[in-house]
Order: structure tokens, then C-alpha cells, then sequence
């Protein structure tokens, strides 16, 4: 089967995130699939983005994947740049259609860019290649940009998403969700109960390991050598990861015998470190992010590991960080803040979780949970890798992906 996947912010194990793209894409290709994913030459998400030169397009073979890379304009944040570069790309899409038909022949159409308007030029391609279409939810759009992001559900680009959210759900053969309890929100918007598959996120079991940097080591075990416990956090730095709620957690956790570790990059990373340094918050280091292959190594050094989520009503319809799925994995015992429809910590009983935004009970959590014993806290972390060993690898995502589509 022919497999076509446009996903804007598709990336790599070379090119950093978004990942799953890749990871689905290699299960299929090693199921005996041929797969091409269209993606943006420019992405935030990504650490590194593709150098296209003064070329339009570049077609690139990674792992059996074909990758072809669509030159878009650079931008920064989230304003009138994005929009821009997002519309650039649907247009070059759209004017590589019929191309894409002739040449791929996809039997599966697959619009996975976050945003939906990329339903538009994948119905046009799957009509084309009598393909089946599949509209793959990532986050759902224009509503995350109303509750979180504060838009009105009358601005013109808000219109336009919904539009199209509203088209994807009735013109698509089948829908597939990361979020497990979206159903009652698709229904309303036109989706028709039949269609919903959910396929949450994943890890990859195969993924290299590699050495941290001897300073970090250094760094870190001078720490434990000085008797305190690391609390530790990877990821992305922006605005939805509440990270200032983690620099106040460490400001009143000051006298305790524990340090924090904030790693990772993101458009919030240079004011909290300013924030650090101007109130002084002498336990707790942020480091910049470390290629993917590092961070299990890096996980090994950490007593705990922390994941925080702001108090909002979105996550009503249920969560998929990651990193928590990376957390897991390393049998890492998990302190979760989130108020959500599901929670994957205490389904799996890897950590304890507590309300979000309130600094005292996270403080309190992480003092509960450095009162026990290191054999209690491996078995809590254990647990969480044989659950997501056993639910989230994406080999077996993969396959019931394709199976959702049959």
C-alpha cells in the first residue's frame, strides 16, 4: 500500500521533533509499505530544519521514508509569520497535487499537520487517487486557540480552522485521534460516530541511547554526591508546559535537600532563566536541550520526574504529552500535575498526581514521594514502563493504525 502523510511540522530522528510522523512512517515502511511524507522546510517544534539552499523542494530517503521537504518562509512565535508560512505551504501542496497522484498513486491519504486546513488539498489528492482519507487529530484546533490561547471565536482565522475542522470531520473516510475522549466533541461538530479510531501517542523501543556530555555527569553527580535528591523535567519550554509554577515549587522547596533540573529549549526558556537569576532561585538549573538520544541517560540521574499542565477545561477531552510516554519508559517514578479526562500516571500507578497550579500540594507530592524507599520508587517507575511498553509502543501503533483505516 502506498501511504501519502502531510504533516506541516513532520520531523526526524535527525531533525528533532515532531517524531511520530517518523515513527509511524518506519513501522509501515518495515511492515512493506511505501510512504512519503510532505512537510515544511521550517518548523518551530523542529531543532533542526532541512537546508533546502535556493531549492523549491528537496525529495530526501530517510530510513525508507520518502521525505519531501516544501521551502516555506521562515517566521518566529505565533503571529502573522505562522500563518503566512502555513498558507505557503498548503498552496504548494495544493500545486503539487495532481504530481503527487501520477507519480505516488497513494491508496491512503493521511492530513496530519495539526492545524486542518490540509483537509482541502488531501481531498483533493485522495479524490484523484481514489484513495481513502484520513484526518489525523493532533490537538484540537480552533478550540485550543479559543481556550488557551485566548482567540475569539469570531477572528477570521478562527472562522477558517473551524471551517475546515468542521469539513474534515464530514469529508474524511476515517478520523484518528491522540486524545481518547474526543468523541462527544467530534459528533457535535459533524463527525459521524462510526469513523473515530484512537491511536494515542507512543515510544520508540528501538530508539539509540547516548552519552551525556562529561560536564553534565560531572555536574549532576556532585550533586547526589552532596546528599540531595533531583527533580527533573525535559521537554519544551513554552507557555502550556507551567513552568513557572515549577521555579515557585523550587523557591519554597529551598531549605529541602533537593535541586531541579529544567532541560530543553522553547520560546519561554530565555525569560524564566532571567526570572531565575533575577529572584535568585539558586536550586534549580536550567540546561538546554540535549539531542533525543541523550535524554534516557539523562533520566537516570533524576529521583523524580516532573510534568505540570495549566487548569484549563481542554484537557477535558484527554492528554498525550511525549514526555511523559519518555518518563515512562526509563521506569522513572512520575509527579504529575494536571486536572484532565484521563491520566496515564494513575491509570499506570507510576507517580502521584496532584491539582495543577497549586504549588503547595506539588511541593507536598514531591516530599511524599522522596520519603520512600528507593525500592518503592523503582517498582512506581517500573510500572510505568511495563504500561507503556505495553500500550504505547509504536510498532503496535502502527499496525492498528493501518488496521483502523482497513
Amino acid at each position: 500500500m502506498n501511504i501519502l502523510l502531510i504533516n506541516h511540522y513532520a520531523g526526524s530522528k535527525y531533525h528533532g521533533m515532531e517524531y511520530r510522523p517518523y515513527y509511524l512512517a518506519r513501522e509501515w515502511v518495515r511492515m512493506g509499505h511505501a510512504v512519503k511524507i510532505l512537510a515544511s522546510s521550517e518548523s518551530h517544534v523542529r531543532s533542526v530544519n532541512p537546508d533546502l539552499g535556493s531549492q523549491d523542494q528537496l525529495d530526501e530517503l530517510i530510513d525508507g521514508i520518502n521525505f519531501t521537504w516544501l521551502k516555506t518562509p521562515r517566521y518566529s512565535g505565533n503571529g502573522v509569520g505562522r500563518v503566512w508560512n502555513i498558507f505557503c505551504f498548503i498552496f504548494k501542496v495544493i500545486v503539487r497535487s495532481k504530481k503527487i497522484v501520477n507519480n505516488f498513486k497513494p491508496d491512503l491519504v493521511i492530513a496530519s499537520s495539526t492545524y486542518p486546513m490540509d483537509i482541502f488539498p488531501a481531498k483533493y489528492i485522495a479524490k484523484c487517487a481514489k484513495a481513502k482519507l484520513i484526518f489525523e487529530v493532533h490537538d484540537l484546533w480552533p478550540l485550543t486557540l479559543i481556550e488557551v490561547g485566548g482567540m475569539s471565536r469570531r477572528h477570521p482565522f478562527v472562522a477558517l480552522i473551524q471551517y475546515s475542522e468542521n469539513y474534515a470531520y464530514k469529508h474524511s473516510d476515517i478520523v484518528v485521534s491522540m486524545l481518547p475522549l474526543v468523541r462527544e466533541y467530534m459528533e457535535s461538530h459533524g463527525m459521524a460516530p462510526s469513523k473515530l479510531k484512537i491511536v494515542q501517542n507512543g515510544i520508540d523501543l528501538s530508539a539509540e541511547v547516548e552519552e551525556l556530555d562529561s560536564k553534565l555527569i560531572n555536574q549532576l553527580l556532585e550533586i547526589k554526591e552532596q546528599g540531595y535528591s533531583i527533580v527533573g523535567y525535559t521537554g519544551s519550554h513554552g507557555i502550556a508546559n507551567a513552568l513557572d509554577i515549577l521555579l515557585d515549587v523550587a523557591k519554597i522547596m529551598s531549605a529541602e535537600p533537593v535541586k531541579f533540573f529544567m532541560v530543553g529549549n522553547g520560546p519561554e526558556k530565555n525569560r524564566l532563566r532571567a526570572r531565575i537569576e533575577s529572584e535568585q532561585i539558586k536550586n534549580i538549573f536550567s540546561i538546554d536541550a540535549i539531542p533525543k538520544a541523550q535524554i534516557p541517560s539523562l533520566l537516570t540521574y533524576f529521583d523524580i520526574v516532573y510534568i505540570g499542565w495549566h487548569r484549563q477545561p481542554l484537557y477535558r477531552f484527554g492528554i498525550a504529552p511525549n514526555k511523559l510516554m519518555d518518563y515512562m519508559l526509563a521506569a522513572k517514578p512520575v509527579l504529575h500535575a494536571v486536572d484532565a479526562g484521563n491520566d496515564p500516571v494513575a491509570e499506570a500507578q507510576c507517580g502521584i498526581t496532584v491539582p495543577p497550579q497549586d504549588t503547595s500540594a506539588i511541593a507536598e507530592g514531591i516530599n511524599k514521594m522522596l520519603r520512600l524507599s528507593k525500592s518503592e520508587l523503582n517498582l512506581m517507575g517500573g510500572r510505568g514502563r511495563e504500561f507503556v511498553i505495553k500500550n504505547h509502543n509504536y510498532q503496535s501503533l502502527a499496525k492498528s493504525f493501518i488496521e483502523s483505516c482497513s
